[in-house]
């Protein structure tokens, strides 16, 4: 029998998002499912590099911790989780979940597992696909991928979920299709009925980021007060078969959750409010309202979607040189002069040992590291510390970088040495490609 009602609940949105809420959400939240997005854009393309060092790696690497927490509730509850956290080994992730619930005192873990999102071969046969950036033919990248994958929908989903599995473990899923996916599957929705879509989708995309939701990010003291910060509470939504949400929170949970909180987070990365792609409809944002039902409890009216593209975004993996840092404190009077001339010299030094860089950056924190120089007076701070970073197609010459400003606690200017650190690390950085489906 189809249900008239379910509850969802968003239990992690990044990869080391906080394990206590999500476990107060299943044990107080009444939930039907707990669904926990984990992948940022360049997350697959690192964990593929680790797969290739161990074949049984390549998943999210805080899983099983957080597994370990969630799932005994979870299973006591009968409540079903959906996690992306299987990044670039979707099936090692079940391996090692399935091996580990015993050990919890789970028993047996019905686990699906969702593939086809790498496409890593066929990007290979299609050199000549446009980068969505530029325009710029993909096999000006190709011979440094790393990895490319495909943003799947919720209708794979709801075909694992219907296989009856407790766990449900995902590659790359589009954020709030891993929310909609639950939705198809318990209230039979038809993949083509765009109301409920833009319903399912604009939920997921609320829920995606948790604690956003209900006051993080949010908070500013005397502006934006957050009772409890320190105890904030993940959200949840009620989605009814015909398509109504309502937005609340874990209940005795710190934070808030109400107009302002909802109308700052559906601004999130919604770059077109008419037209926000997924995979499974394009979300058109501009007619939804919010509606208070009650205190951490609202109502969401308004969402409207058109049919999906006809292609995937696939977003590539590629390996892009290496950046080289180096960060050192000056306090005192005159602490920004010596800064500045601690920039000048390590500039000049390197220049002068023959290192060439693509992109330099030099800020002076608390300066100008956010806003730049933008021409008005500023007061003179006690204390400044200044970064240096820059891109290279040479290991060398971004260990140089670190290097240098290592040296200023001895050859540079005067009273250096606040809180040094340095070093330089290879760059995983990530374009797009359109990929017909199907």
């Amino acid at each position: 029998m189809t249900k008239q009602r379910i509850r969802i609940g968003a239990g992690c949105g990044m990869s080391d998002d906080r394990i206590p809420p999500a476990v107060e959400l299943v044990e107080r939240g009444a939930l039907d499912y707990l669904c926990c997005e984990c992948l940022a854009e360049r997350t697959i393309a690192r964990e593929a590099l680790d797969r290739a060092r161990d074949p049984k790696r390549g998943y999210t690497p805080t899983m099983l911790e957080r597994m370990e927490a969630v799932l005994p509730p979870s299973l006591s509850r009968g409540v079903r989780i959906v996690s992306n956290m299987g990044a670039a080994n979707p099936l090692g992730a079940a391996r090692a979940l399935t091996a580990a619930a015993p050990g919890w005192g789970c028993g047996e873990v019905r686990c699906a597992v969702v593939l086809g999102d790498d496409v890593t071969d066929i990007m290979r046969d299609h050199p000549a696909l446009p980068l969505m950036e530029d325009g710029t033919p993909l096999e000006s990248i190709l011979p440094r991928m790393a990895s490319a994958n495909a943003y799947l929908g919720a209708d794979v989903v709801a075909r694992a979920l219907d296989t009856g599995a407790q766990v449900v473990i995902t590659g790359r899923v589009a954020d709030p299709s891993l929310f909609l996916g639950p939705m198809l599957h318990a209230f039979g929705w038809a993949y083509d009925d765009w109301d409920k879509l833009a319903a399912g989708t604009l939920a997921g995309h609320m829920l995606e980021c948790t604690g956003q939701l209900t006051g993080g990010c949010f908070a500013d003291p005397g502006m934006k007060d957050v009772d409890d910060l320190a105890g904030l509470g993940f959200p949840f939504v009620d989605v009814t078969a015909d398509g109504r949400i309502t937005l609340g929170k874990t209940p005795n949970s710190g934070g808030r959750l109400d107009v302002a909180t909802c109308t700052e987070q559906i601004l999130y990365e919604m770059h077109d409010p008419t037209g926000y792609i997924t995979p499974d409809c394009v979300l058109d944002i501009t007619g939804v309202e919010f509606s208070p039902e009650a205190a951490d409890r609202v109502r969401v009216l308004g969402a409207r979607a058109r049919p999906r593209t006809p292609t995937y975004k696939v977003v590539v993996g590629y390996f892009d040189g290496y950046i080289g840092s180096g960060e050192i404190g000056y306090a005192g009077i005159n602490a920004v002069a010596r800064a500045k001339l601690a920039r000048d010299v390590i500039l000049e030094r390197l220049r002068r040992r023959g290192l060439a860089y693509r992109e330099t950056r030099c800020d002076l924190i608390g300066i100008n590291s956010l806003h730049g120089e933008d021409g008005r007076p500023k007061p003179e701070p006690y204390e400044v510390r200044l970064r240096i970073a820059a891109r290279t197609d040479s290991k060398q010459a971004a260990e140089a970088v670190g290097a240098e400003v290592r040296a200023m606690h001895m050859q540079g200017p005067a009273a250096a040495g606040g809180g040094i650190n340095f070093g330089a690390r290879e760059i995983l950085a990530v374009k797009s490609v359109p990929c017909l489906s199907g």
